[in-house]
């Protein structure tokens, strides 16, 4: 898609901020609806032909923009899991694609934790549905078996390799089950995308086309539908009516340092988990002096990451470990249920991602996990880490805490606005959580027969809440559909709106709800836009 050199002077349908998984998806919908859309990317262009299969450029498909102040005692990673340009974060992401379970949507009142959401599972199912025809998942239904109901995918499963044979021996002896990953990465040739080659660059991008993102999937659709894509136009406000009740459009900054104002009927906020609140905080007026949607004071708030249980093996035999996709082969969900743990002060779910590929050094790289060992030691170890390495992650729920929060910091961008600032303190339940799987890990891989094993420090993975749906601004900031409470016509879209984490991979989910949100603004378009 192919950004114009200027922006629109007349107003449009409807703006996008953001060119991500959420943007994207939003973006092809409402132009294939018929609106009119601009999608503003505040980063620069990006195109499948940038993308080079390297750990060294795998960092530069991070973020590089307004720097964001990361903290609190586990902070969220943002550089690691945010990005800058089109595309966004789903650039770099893995592509696990498995859905959230049913006891995921009322944890409040199911077991008294957390928050509930607006909707059930069976309110989201179609739209998980519809997105894996769309972007293409591989897998095996029958063979997850804790998988919620919902159709089968698309395509076969990956291919398991010698690193996923040894790990789910390991599983297989405790009496566990694994099955294949769900994967949004090509098995075969897939509504024009070219076969996966399964050489574990996905985090570096996809140069092929084989890894669903929105350079696959969703732009390329908006663009045919008419809508149009201006990288390096960062939102510095969102603009309002006089008496508070629309937003009206947004003030833009160019790369050139100019400024202008584009009017819109709709707004719709879909840039990073982080982005989204400090632009509505940002946006203060003297109806709304705390922010845009922040009436009842749940802006910002109940910020969330999984924690990465990493657990690691060295075996004898040849693995292979370079070999698959950089999501993993297989998955296991047996501690999914979230009293699983119970008895060791954790609660909430997780999940292991089984087998991921992985390359000799820099961004999660197999030296990287052992950083206590240098010199002759690290040269050894690679030696035999080479050939018999392995591995897996969990993906650990973090349980939201009002006081886990984006606030805006008196530092300003280049362009005036206030940078955020990310504070995260892990609920100690999810704290137990995480070390529960860690000592479950261990027991797998040496069940499975590994010489050596080893865990690593709790990395954060993802980042959601901070723009929590609910049933009213007494308890959230936007309804199921994304629509602030106080303000209908702007839309907030991305892994923002989770009231919980769950223990899986947020994508999948967050393409759901934008499908079902963009569903419904076209439904209901003459009452959204008044």
């Amino acid at each position: 898609m192919q950004a114009p050199s200027s922006l629109p002077r007349d107003p449009v349908d409807v703006i996008v901020v953001g060119s991500g998984a959420a943007g994207s998806n939003m973006a092809a919908r409402l132009a294939e609806g018929g609106k009119r859309v601009l999608i503003l990317e505040a980063g620069p262009a990006r195109t499948p032909a940038h993308l080079i299969s390297s750990t060294l450029y795998a960092r530069r498909v991070k973020w590089t923009g307004p720097p964001v102040l990361d903290e609190g005692k586990n902070p969220v990673g943002f550089v690691f899991n945010a990005a800058f340009g089109t595309g966004g974060a789903a650039m770099h992401h893995y592509a696990v694609w498995p859905r959230l379970h049913a006891e995921d949507f009322d944890m409040r009142s199911r077991h008294d934790r957390g928050l509930d959401w607006p909707l059930k599972y069976s309110d989201l199912a179609p739209y998980y549905d519809q997105v894996q025809q769309e972007a293409g998942i591989r897998g095996d239904a029958t063979r997850e078996i804790w998988r919620p109901p919902g159709a089968p995918y698309p395509m076969p499963p990956v291919p398991v390799f010698p690193q996923g044979t040894a790990i789910a021996r390991g599983f297989a002896k405790l009496g566990k089950t694994v099955a294949p990953l769900p994967l949004a990465v090509t098995t075969t040739h897939y509504h024009g995308r070219a076969q996966c080659l399964w050489d574990g660059w996905c985090d570096s991008g996809c140069p092929i086309g084989a890894l669903a993102n929105p350079l696959t999937i969703h732009l390329p659709r908006a663009a045919a539908a008419g809508a149009q894509l201006v990288n390096d136009a960062a939102i510095t406000k969102v603009l309002t009516s006089d008496d508070g009740t629309r937003a009206v459009g947004v003030e833009v900054a160019l790369k050139d340092g100019t400024r202008q104002t584009i009017l819109a009927k709709v707004v719709v906020l879909a840039a990073f988990t982080v982005e989204n609140p400090r632009l509505l905080l940002a946006s203060a007026t003297g109806r709304h002096p705390q922010g845009l949607g922040n009436s009842g004071g749940f802006l910002g708030r109940y910020i969330m990451t999984h924690a990465a249980g990493l657990v690691y093996g060295l075996f004898a035999e040849e693995t292979r470990p370079y070999m698959g996709a950089f999501g993993g082969q297989l998955v296991n969900q047996d501690s999914y249920p979230k009293t699983t743990h119970r008895g060791s002060g954790a609660f909430g779910s997780y999940q292991w991602m089984i087998a991921q590929a992985v390359k000799p050094n820099d961004l999660l790289g197999i030296a990287t996990t052992r950083p206590d060992i240098f010199g002759a030691a690290l040269h050894d170890f690679m030696k035999r880490a080479t050939r018999g390495f392995a591995g897996m992650t969990a993906v650990c729920e973090d349980l939201p805490v009002s006081d886990n929060r984006v606030t805006l910091s008196s530092q300003q961008d280049v362009h005036g606005v206030p940078i955020a600032r990310v504070t995260h303190d892990t609920h100690a339940e999810s704290v137990s959580l995480w070390k529960a799987s860690l000592s479950e890990g261990k027991e797998v891989m040496r069940a499975a027969g590994a010489d050596e094993v080893w865990t690593g420090p709790p990395g954060s993975m993802h980042i959601m809440g901070g723009t929590v749906m609910g049933t009213s601004s007494t308890n959230s900031v936007t309804n199921s559909y994304g629509q602030l409470h106080d303000i209908p016509n702007l839309v907030v879209a991305g892994p923002g709106l989770f009231p919980t984490s769950g223990g899986v991979n947020p994508t999948f989910t967050v393409h759901a709800l934008a499908a079902r949100s963009a569903e419904r603004l076209l439904a209901t378009w003459p009452q959204v836009v008044g």
